[in-house]
């Protein structure tokens, strides 16, 4: 093996004496890790530690709402401390649909608007709030969840993740039509559970019959 190969190993690997690990993307991947590459701690800048990466919001999709995720791909200072950023923003009555993070946590903080928010566990019980500027959540690690904006305004949330990469698994069911009729019952539906009522239909096997 090459001296420069050896150089660039211990840069991945021999971490015990460095406080951080800014991320290097390299040009052409040569070493498969469960992880990102760490700049030469002699080029580490302040830099890597800012990010404008959240901004501005992303573009909204057909239940109108945009997430934005920020990971030490984009934010270099990230890299290894099991941290990574988002941001949620939903035009007025807009939803962020059923979904969970395989390998992380999610903490949000709700910086506009006000929210229903809610989570099912494992035990089908349902767990929902509503969320108002300054509020903070949390949505437990492998859990399904939900954001809906209930206010009569745009909304925003900061997300944080207890993970590096969280992953994102949504679910919708094949003969959801995406039509505006479909995302209002839907709509109606979540805001009917916050009312106590058809919590049934949140079986953790049955969770698609909520868009039937």
């Amino acid at each position: 093996m090459r001296s420069q190969d050896l150089e660039g190993m211990s840069l991945i690997f021999n971490l015990e004496d460095e406080d951080t690990c800014p991320t290097v993307l390299p040009k052409k991947q040569t070493i498969f890790i469960n992880g990102l590459p760490c700049k030469n701690p002699s080029n580490i800048t302040a830099q890597d530690f800012k990010t404008s990466e959240l901004s501005n919001p992303g573009s909204r999709d057909i239940f109108g709402a945009s997430l934005k995720f920020v990971t030490a791909s984009e934010f270099p200072g990230l890299n290894t401390l099991g941290l990574s950023i988002g941001r949620t923003d939903m035009d007025g009555d807009g939803l962020v649909n059923f979904h969970y993070h395989p390998r992380a946590t999610e903490i949000i903080f709700v910086t506009k608007g006000v929210l229903l928010v809610g989570f099912v566990d494992t035990k089908n019980q349902v767990f929902q709030e509503f969320l108002n500027v300054g509020d903070v959540f949390v949505f437990p690690k492998g859990l399904f969840h939900f954001i809906l904006n209930h206010g009569f305004q745009d909304a925003t949330a900061i997300s944080v993740f207890n993970s590096q990469n969280p992953g994102f698994v949504s679910i919708t069911a094949p003969a959801f039509d995406n039509t505006m009729e479909s995302l209002d019952k839907l709509k109606r539906k979540l805001v009917s559970l916050s009312e106590g009522h058809d919590v049934a239909s949140l079986t953790m096997p049955g969770l698609e019959s909520i868009f039937s």
